[in-house]
């Protein structure tokens, strides 16, 4: 398949009419639903965003490659559009972009497809065919463009030496989609090793596999490895060789520079001992912290939520029911609480833990953070104790790491099996038990009596916080600390915050579920179409659906779900509710403890100030 079976006259639009990013995608996307390469634009839209979240696709040098790959899209296509005069893309570079290529990948994308999609963004590394398209004429210029360099010969991916004596290099470049930033990373190094005689091969991983993938020979010959990646790739095959981790968008911007490091080895010996990374050593601290954070936080929440909706239903029998002694009682209701309490609930921080270690120590962290967070669990400093726990077994074994670096190799093998997961579980068991689970006990003591001990004007103070934190970045960091602080007071027995939590994370959606329905002129058809669909999202307590307004029009769609978000969250408070369960929407209101009833009215009251803020605010679209 050529990629010109793709890109067609009716997807090129040669002078684009858009001002701004967001307008380049409106742009796109309505050329792609016109030419009929669409099932669903809006939902198309949305994954293009979401992916635009990630990390920008303004990939410098003039090109910007909006992609995703979803069931939204009917038929494979590429869409073009040229800006000669270069429009803000919040390109990697800083730099205008002057061609845009959306491409449309369906779910079912067969390799074939992937495989030209993929050299789409190969061919744009060249800046003589950057400068074809760009003066360009007309669509069948752009398409010959096309046709003429696929009917090139392509080279032979080898790792032959550039040079008799050359060092060698290797890489391995993966992106999210594996669409376009890994092909373009991958070309981008290619290239500059071939300009400095560097005997070079480039690993991809993308969407249709591995590709040219290293041999253990190769590796073993490397001078160095460049991982220029945003997600896991297998990296224990590096054991003992220099490697440099970095975003794949740093294979992009920066291929001398990564080249250079590479030569001279200014990279650290990867230790080994993991199964895999996407890690990069060019983060901060703050981004780290995040990241291992949100492992831990995204591998426990499935635990959270589906133990939590077990444990809502077996209240339906009655608050008691699960206690044989209390004549209400229920053996299904008490097998659900089972499930739910007694063993997904038992695993939730072991799990926190658990995962957080592993993304900071790779696998060899998994045993110590488990075994830390389960005395977290059972001694009393709970939700908290377990992060704690995560990083003190995280960064143990990293310590360990380096401290069993000089060992004889021969004793490589012992290392994950025995002497990492023997003395990681001792510290981290040690600290837990004598260190942290003490002082952290009383602090969440303290906690759960300061709440409880909160005048009303203090609560409502509290529901306000914790109901607009919702709504700042919804399913983002702000929002993930606010759930997070509220699935910690549930483990320490304390409901009424996550009362609020919850509300503010449902109020966004609905707001502008509403907002579309009796402000119509305020939004165009395909809004009006997506915010039916927040109906359900927004009932269901998933704040993600009201991001796509938020990209296209954050300054009036953020501010509104924050103040909508802020009310419901005071109501709460202020009628006095209180949730045990940490997820499932209205589908476990009649489980509140409190009134149900009022509960809703604090969420649609909170829905009802977004929606009116968001007619207010919002002008009125021409037709």
């Amino acid at each position: 398949m050529r990629i010109t079976d793709l890109l067609k006259k009716d997807t090129i639009i040669m002078d684009l009419s858009a001002a701004d990013k967001a307008s380049v995608i409106d742009e796109l996307v309505a050329k792609l639903d016109q030419a009929g390469r669409l099932n669903d634009r809006a939902a198309y839209k949305e994954a293009i965003l979401a992916r635009e979240a990630q990390s920008t696709t303004g990939v410098g040098e003039g090109i910007a490659i909006p992609h995703a790959k979803t069931a939204a899209v009917k038929t494979p296509a590429v869409a073009f559009g040229r800006a000669k005069n270069g429009i803000d893309y919040e390109a990697l570079d800083g730099q205008p972009s002057n061609l845009f290529f959306m491409i449309a990948a369906p779910d079912g994308a067969n390799e074939a497809h992937l495989e030209t999609l993929s050299s789409l963004s190969g061919f744009l590394m060249d800046p003589a065919f950057r400068d074809v398209l760009l003066n360009a004429r007309t669509e069948q210029d752009i398409i010959d463009a096309f046709e003429s360099r696929e009917d090139a010969p392509a080279e032979e991916e080898t790792a032959a030496p550039a040079q008799a004596g050359a060092p060698s290099v290797l890489a391995v470049t993966a992106c999210p989609t594996g669409i376009a930033h890994t092909y373009m990373a991958a070309d981008a190094l290619k290239a500059k090793a071939k300009e400095k005689g560097i005997n070079f091969k480039v690993e991809t991983n993308g969407s249709s596999g591995v590709k040219n993938a290293l041999t253990d020979a190769e590796i073993a010959n490397a001078t160095a490895i460049i991982v220029a990646a945003d997600k896991q790739v297998e990296m224990e095959r590096f054991k003992g060789k220099h490697v440099i981790q970095v975003p794949v968008a740093q294979g992009i911007r920066n291929p001398d520079g990564l080249l250079d490091r590479a030569v001279k080895q200014d990279a650290p010996v990867f230790q080994g001992g993991g199964g895999s990374s996407s890690s990069s050593d060019s983060g901060s601290a703050g981004n780290a912290f995040y990241k291992h954070l949100m492992s831990g936080v995204s591998a426990m929440l499935p635990l959270v939520v589906g133990g939590g909706i077990l444990i809502a239903i077996s209240f339906f029998f009655g608050i008691d029911a699960v206690n044989p002694d209390d004549p209400s009682f229920n053996p299904f209701a008490k097998a659900l609480m089972d499930i739910g309490g007694g063993s997904a609930f038992a695993l939730m921080i072991p799990v926190l833990a658990g995962f957080i270690a592993m993304s900071i120590a790779d696998r060899p962290g998994l045993a110590p953070g488990l075994v830390g967070g389960i005395l977290a669990a059972n001694g009393g400093s709970g939700f908290l104790g377990g992060l704690i726990a995560g990083f003190l077994a995280g960064y143990a074994v990293v310590g360990l790491k380096k401290l069993f670096a000089g060992l004889p190799q021969a004793l490589d093998g012992i290392k994950p099996v025995l002497l990492y997961p023997l003395f990681g579980i001792f510290i981290t068991g040690m600290a837990m038990i004598y260190v942290i689970n003490g002082p952290v006990s009383a602090l969440n003591t303290w906690l759960v009596d300061a709440l409880g001990g909160m005048g009303t004007s203090n609560l409502v103070l509290l529901g306000v916080i914790l109901g607009g934190m919702m709504a700042v970045d919804m399913g983002g960091p702000v929002n993930k600390a606010a759930f997070t602080f509220g699935i910690a007071m549930i483990d320490a027995g304390n409901f009424a915050p996550h009362a609020a939590v919850m509300a503010g994370g449902m109020v966004p959606p609905l707001g502008i579920a509403l907002a579309t329905t009796f402000f119509k002129n305020r939004f165009t058809t395909q809004e009006r179409d997506a915010g039916k669909t927040n109906y359900i999202m927004g009932a269901s307590f998933i704040t993600e659906g009201a991001i796509p307004f938020a990209a296209k029009d954050p300054a009036r769609v953020i501010p509104a779900a924050i103040a909508g978000s802020a009310v419901a969250g005071a109501l709460t408070m202020i009628f006095g509710v209180k949730l045990p369960a940490p997820h499932g929407g209205i589908f476990v209101f009649p489980i509140v403890e409190g009134s149900a009833l009022l509960y809703l009215v604090a969420v649609l009251a909170g829905a009802a100030v977004t929606a009116v803020l968001l007619g207010f605010l919002k002008k009125p679209i021409k037709s």
